[in-house]
């Protein structure tokens, strides 16, 4: 039997979920536009050990989602994990942001392609099998109608990036699931457990969040 306490803190959602061999447990999280991760983060985690019935000490590890996403929400997930790591002596774990969003669609046929809002029509993208088996790494990428437009499976767009990009990408085997938004805590429990089961972990010092930024770079006019 494991407990595995899963934070997600890359985007707006502030999620913590704590999870038994894999099934999630007990979730808290909100997304909120200020990100108030700071505020929210250590108090989701301690009214889940709390309501749960669960100590820390009976946790046999950490997981995080490690990117890419925002740059101070994932320091402020890393920082608590790797805290906890320390304060407990157990393994820290990292699971893909974009790996997480993309479990999230459940689909049988195609593939996910999860994009989280970067700026302007930048995003970052992967894309995945219905398996979650990752298809194509992960990329900072600029958006035009061009984009993914040889790819003749139904494509299955998910993230915060609906808003903006739903009508440039107008192929007929698009589709956007506009209720999927961000990546959640709930689902990192059935991600993590595997890795835990093989011994697949951190090292708590060295360790950093999967930032993925200024990948765009820009010139002055001149004159």
């Amino acid at each position: 039997m494991s407990y595995i306490l899963n934070i997600e803190t890359a985007t707006k959602n502030c999620s913590v979920a704590l999870a038994k061999n894999g099934q999630t447990i007990l979730c808290k999280e909100i997304a909120e536009e200020g990100y108030s991760h700071a505020e929210r983060l250590h108090v989701f985690i301690e009214e889940i050990i709390q309501q749960s019935g669960v100590s820390f000490q009976d946790l046999d590890a950490i997981a995080v989602s490690h990117g890419p996403g925002s740059y101070t929400g994932l320091r402020i997930g890393v920082s608590a994990a790797k805290g906890l790591c320390y304060a407990l002596n157990i393994p820290l774990i990292s699971v893909s942001t974009l790996q997480v969003l993309a479990s999230k669609a459940q689909v049988t046929n195609g593939v996910i392609i999860p994009m989280l809002d970067a700026r302007r029509m930048e995003v970052y993208s992967a894309i995945f099998g219905t398996n979650l088996e990752m298809k194509r790494e992960v990329q900072a990428e600029v958006i035009t109608e061009n984009s993914f437009e040889t790819i003749t499976e139904t494509v299955y767009f998910v993230g915060d990036c609906t808003e903006k990009c739903q009508s440039i990408l107008v192929k007929s085997n698009f589709v956007f699931l506009e209720d999927v938004k961000y990546p959640s805590a709930n689902e990192m429990s059935a991600l993590s457990f595997p890795k835990f089961q093989s011994n697949d972990f951190e090292n708590v010092a060295y360790f950093e969040p999967y930032y993925l930024k200024d990948f765009m770079i820009t010139t002055k006019k001149v004159g």
